[in-house]
């Protein structure tokens, strides 16, 4: 059975996951779907995998990489893979199983990636194994760093200037250093405008579990809070799911424009441009002017931006936006700092030959 067929039925399981009707159709295309499958020949030139941690349904940070491939295979006509793989072995299989396959770049998603893709890159070096979120470049392994806490920051302000109760809510899926740097980023900016605010953030040690997302943000709304952030991945639907029925209570998006999970409660999203930063990388890889090196994004690059709801944008003050739009500016400048990233975080680049050289251009 070819990769084709395991992409095309990601794409129907998801639609099923969010859609109930479907699922008795998804059981029963199954088997026509296989029989396709195993009888398409593989597709001939460059060839593109993602390896996701997570549901690719989640409408966040799964389902943006998710995107991103589907992006570099409408742009470039070029053969895609994805495959989920949850723990560290899995991760390092699935890795190791596209590169000897001969696959040309692989999206490793997320920063717990890193000593997988390292691992196997030595013994496949001519695979470029991209760990999103990464902390360092080395060989054939780069990372790709998203400043969310830039836009966490203007998120934040938000917060703080609208918040009734002077208590923000955050919950997290698993505490890893990008996730909590995005959190203090919004507590931050939340302080800008409002130096009393007080937070209490959950880490639900799961990236998955809804219910668990639901009950955490229930506990923290009875606790006074009414200003909700997160980066929990599909666990998160549940704290829209509470936040849609709390009278005065909001919530930021995180990773993805999420405003149509709850538009009347959503303000703005923090959101990273996922299939715009794939889609950079394999053109690289395709016009062979790729270098190992390290890629920044934050506010400056425009992958990671501040998106307000329309819907709600009366709520927003002038003055407040005023605010908002200088802090961004002096964010870009370099002048203010979201968050200090701890040195665990902060990308190292490798010894190149002098005719090339490591990048950070945010």
């Amino acid at each position: 059975m070819n990769h084709t067929f395991r992409l095309l039925t990601v794409q129907i399981l998801a639609l099923a996951l969010r859609f109930p009707l479907l699922r008795t159709k998804w059981l029963h295309a199954v088997p026509t779907l296989a029989l396709i499958g195993c009888t398409q020949p593989q597709a001939s030139g460059m060839r593109v995998a993602l390896v996701t941690p997570g549901s690719v349904a989640d409408a966040a940070w799964n389902s943006g990489a998710f995107e991103g491939l589907q992006r570099i295979r409408d742009s470039l006509r070029v053969h895609v893979s994805h495959v989920e793989a949850r723990t560290p072995t899995e991760q390092i299989e699935a890795l190791r199983t596209y590169a000897a396959q001969g696959y040309d770049l692989v999206f490793a998603h997320g920063f717990e990636f890193q000593d997988a893709a390292e691992r196997v890159s030595a013994t496949y070096p001519h695979t470029a194994f991209i760990v999103t979120s990464g902390r360092r470049s080395r060989d054939n392994v780069s990372p790709l760093i998203f400043r969310l806490e830039e836009a966490s920051y203007l998120a934040g302000m938000v917060a703080g200037q609208l918040s009734k109760t002077g208590v923000l809510g955050f919950i997290g899926g698993i505490e890893l250093p990008p996730i909590e740097a995005a959190y203090q980023g919004w507590v931050n900016g939340a302080k800008r405008v409002n130096p009393a605010i007080k937070s209490r953030k959950v880490y639900l040690n799961s990236f998955d579990d809804v219910a668990a997302g639901r009950e955490a943000a229930l506990a923290l709304i009875g606790a006074g809070a009414d200003m909700f952030h997160h980066n929990a991945d599909a666990a998160a639907l549940g704290l829209f799911q509470a936040v849609k029925q709390s009278r005065g209570v909001y919530v930021m998006g995180a990773n993805a424009d999420q405003t149509s999970l709850a538009p009347d409660h959503v303000l703005g999203n923090a959101v990273i441009d996922l299939p715009q930063a794939f889609l950079l990388v394999a053109l690289e890889l395709k016009r062979g002017d790729f270098a190992p090196h390290v890629e920044a994004f934050g506010l400056k690059s425009g992958v990671v931006r501040y998106v307000p709801n329309p819907r709600l944008d009366s709520l927003i003050p002038g003055f407040l936006k005023s605010k908002m739009a200088a802090a961004a500016d002096s964010i870009v400048k370099g002048t203010l700092v979201a968050a200090p990233r701890p040195s665990s975080m902060e990308a190292s680049a490798p010894r190149l030959p002098e005719h090339m050289s490591a990048r950070a251009p945010a």
